[in-house]
């Protein structure tokens, strides 16, 4: 059986987002996209997502000194999904887009974004780092699978069990915010808080979810290229 060719600029890559607030996002993105001035442009917007999570970053680390700076954490996240949903939402609609250059940065930055949202958590007194690096663990892990689907694939699929990126974003702020109500409190056991539990949690899951796509995919791809035989 012949083999997919490789994803190019004139094939371009499938986006799978079934999240459940797709649509509803996608309809105020377009409507930001046609209010935007010319003078913001998509590589702004992307430097702007980093800076948000830079903002988030350094909310949570300052919760060492106050829990009022969770609020800056929380900024933090708004800004930083303006600017990362933004910067393909208006490279599209403009029609400039650059899909290697915009593939390449796009996803370097979310690597980046990731590691300071996760290592702010980390650092603050809410949830151990050790905790908050296994949960890093597993979010790169499934992104890694992603980048590798839509390598092999020309499938990216940007959401699982109908959650994506913009509700990963409100479940983290519901907790930031619950940090910011409850406190960091006592260890429900041991040194092991409620937080933890809940950002482990949510690691293991995500690793587990890496497997198994990677099982699928890989049963996927055995059966359009079947193994010769001898």
């Amino acid at each position: 059986m012949l083999t997919r060719p490789e994803p190019t600029e004139r094939e371009p890559l499938t986006r799978i987002q079934d999240n459940i607030l797709a649509r509803s996002e996608r309809r105020l993105l377009n409507h930001f996209c046609a209010q935007m001035p010319r003078w913001v442009t998509p590589d702004k917007l992307t430097s702007l997502g980093v800076a948000g999570a830079l903002v988030t970053f350094a909310g949570y680390v300052l919760s060492n000194l106050a829990p009022a700076f969770l609020l800056l954490a929380i900024v933090g996240y708004g800004v930083q999904w303006f600017g990362d949903s933004m910067d393909g939402s208006l490279a599209r609609f403009r029609k400039i887009e650059r899909p290697r250059f915009g593939y390449f940065i796009d996803h370097s930055c979310d690597g980046l974004t990731t590691l300071l949202i996760l290592a702010g958590i980390g650092l603050s007194p809410y949830v151990r780092l050790d905790v908050a690096l296994v949960a890093l663990g597993g979010y790169l892990l499934l992104s890694i699978h992603a980048y590798l689907a839509a390598r092999v694939l020309g499938e990216l699929k940007l959401s699982y069990f109908n959650a994506g990126p913009t509700e990963l974003r409100f479940a983290l702020i519901a907790m930031t915010i619950a940090m910011l109500m409850l406190g960091a409190g006592r260890g429900l056991f041991g040194d092991v808080s409620g937080f933890d539990l809940l950002v482990g949690g949510v690691g293991l899951g995500l690793i587990v979810m890496f497997v198994v796509q990677t099982v699928v995919t890989a049963r996927r791809l055995a059966a359009q290229e079947p193994a010769p035989r001898y």
